[in-house]
């Protein structure tokens, strides 16, 4: 009975610590985003796509891009209804955490001016965003509303999620930039750098299932769909 009883007590504890992990991942993970994109922000050398929108719509409305992205992230939720998507704790978590560690980070972090500042935080935030996104994909809590955004509709529609990302990110970019966001050199190195950068990241944060030692990298969201919380 004491082995019985040690065998359970191991389990529940190894269980236990399994979600601790998968909880840190995710948090750490989407406050990293969020700090990512301020400094892409502060470099103004060009933003990722939606930010693009953000920091239009930020400029029209008077809001910080941290709360616009929060409205703009719980909005794009809504439309999972229609879609039949299910949100997870990630989902949820990620309108909120990426657009309160973003304002924060802006808040912290002084104006840059000079290339030789700007260039490397540029390169800093890509780097940062590939790694805060692999974090939270492996914890394996949902995706971000985005992502489940193009995945709803590549499910409903039966197009790929590459077309589907595409046409809404450049949707959000030419919409964002007539309202006065950034692009540039960081937009254009961004999408080429992402994809790569995520999978990187994706392979060095897996975290291993709990019951058996198979490791599962990006759970319920589809690979193609890697770029946005």
């Amino acid at each position: 009975m004491s082995g019985t009883g040690s065998a359970a007590e191991s389990t529940v504890t190894s269980a236990t610590g399994h979600l601790a992990r998968r909880l840190i991942q995710l948090y750490v993970g989407l406050a990293l985003y969020g700090a990512s994109s301020a400094l892409l922000v502060e470099a103004g050398l060009g933003l990722e796509p939606w930010n693009v929108l953000h920091q239009g719509l930020a400029e029209l409305t008077g809001m910080t891009i941290g709360v616009v992205s929060i409205f703009v992230g719980a909005a794009v939720l809504l439309l999972w209804i229609p879609l039949r998507q299910r949100p997870g704790l990630g989902t949820v978590s990620n309108v909120f955490v990426v657009g309160l560690a973003m304002d924060g980070t802006l808040a912290l972090v002084p104006d840059a001016h000079s290339l030789a500042v700007r260039i490397p935080l540029m390169v800093a935030g890509i780097v940062l965003n590939g790694a805060a996104t692999g974090l939270y994909i492996s914890a394996r809590f949902g995706p971000g509303p985005r992502d489940g955004l193009m995945t709803g509709l590549h499910q409903r529609t039966g197009r790929s999620i590459r077309l589907m990302r595409t046409a809404i990110e450049v949707a959000v970019v030419v919409t964002g930039f007539a309202l006065g966001g950034t692009i540039g050199v960081g937009t254009l190195l961004y999408a080429v750098s992402i994809g790569p950068l995520a999978q990187l990241f994706l392979k060095m944060f897996a975290v291993p299932a709990a019951s058996h030692g198979r490791t599962a990298v990006a759970g319920p969201t589809p690979e193609g769909a890697i770029l946005r919380p």
